[in-house]
């Protein structure tokens, strides 16, 4: 399989990313009410954001992926953690599918990381997934995230995450 990752654009977009968002499997998103209008709204406001930026993974030419990167200086985790030189706040989704494929969503967050890391400014990445997101601790363990602690967000308890390069590379073998 072969993963590319475009900027999203939050008018064409819009409703592909709706069908993601307010799937049944996408509640961890907190978007399960959310209109077309309001997908493109959040889009478009981040799309603006100097500090967020978001891609449309492709697997194999189809989009499959929801990737956002953000400054956690400025965004997300503002007073919640001191941020290093380099750090990248990072979310992902995977498209929900009624025909699961085993290890496509390692393969996913594999390539996420691999993105990340090819900005070679990115030094260390940064999540805060809800606490009861067993499947994506998991995840984030098998390609070299190390929790540091619980965190109290405006919208949800998270667990503080960090992977380095090295802890990437480590997790996932040489040819990271």
């Amino acid at each position: 399989m072969t993963v590319r990752f475009r900027p999203l654009d939050p008018v064409q977009d819009a409703e592909l990313l709706h069908a993601w968002v307010t799937h049944p499997k996408s509640a961890f998103w907190m978007m399960q009410d959310a209109t077309v209008e309001d997908v493109e709204r959040e889009y478009t406001a981040f799309a603006a954001h100097p500090h967020h930026q978001a891609f449309i993974g492709l697997v194999d030419g189809i989009p499959a992926i929801l990737m956002e990167r953000y400054d956690p200086a400025h965004l997300e985790l503002v007073g919640l953690y001191d941020p290093l030189p380099g750090d990248v706040g990072m979310h992902f989704l995977v498209a929900p599918t009624d025909t699961p494929v085993h290890g496509f969503t390692r393969m996913v967050i594999t390539e996420v990381m691999r993105e990340l890391f090819a900005d070679p400014a990115t030094a260390r990445v940064v999540v805060e997934p809800d606490v009861a997101n067993k499947a994506v601790h998991a995840l984030n363990e098998a390609v070299g995230f190390v929790p540091e602690r619980e965190i109290q967000k405006p919208e949800k308890k998270a667990l503080l995450s960090f992977c380095t390069r090295a802890q990437f590379e480590t997790a996932v073998g040489a040819a990271a």
